[in-house]
């Protein structure tokens, strides 16, 4: 089952986003430091939410700049998996990261890859936007993500 379906089909029921985001945890455990919200999930499109809260931030009290590097994995990551065509793979090979802005409030990322041809094999930028409460930007990340079509 594709995780897109899963997704879905969770989301049906009240409070599914937040269970399919739990469960998300237990599969890639890294990610559940953050303890991120997927909050919408389609092919060329993902929304995470992430919580303000002391286990994400740091000395200055502002989230930690690789709190929200996971964020914008998570959210790149996870938008490739549903874009890429049936039989392909992907793995990241690296990131760009620009941290505009002191990140003081909950935040939001954004993945929008509508406009990136899915059926390419190579390096894919799949590009992030992270938000605050206010919408501003505050981070923004270029993630190379290295794709194998089925017949690769």
């Amino acid at each position: 089952m594709k995780t897109v379906d899963i997704f879905n089909g969770l989301n049906r029921l009240p409070g599914g986003s937040r269970v399919f985001s739990f469960v998300l945890g237990f599969t890639a455990p890294y990610f559940s430091s953050i303890a991120p919200h997927v909050s919408d999930l389609k092919p060329g499109f993902v929304k995470v939410e992430m919580k303000k809260r002391r286990k994400v931030t740091n000395h200055i009290g502002t989230v930690h700049a690789i709190a929200m590097c996971n964020m914008a994995e998570l959210a790149g990551g996870l938008m490739t998996d549903v874009s890429i065509p049936k039989g392909a793979r992907w793995i990241p090979a690296g990131m760009t990261v620009k941290y505009e802005k002191k990140a003081t409030t909950d935040l939001t990322a954004i993945a929008n890859g509508q406009a990136i041809d899915w059926t390419q094999e190579g390096d894919v930028v799949v590009p992030v936007m992270i938000h605050d409460k206010q919408a501003h930007q505050v981070f923004s990340a270029d993630i190379t993500m290295n794709i194998k079509q089925g017949n690769a």
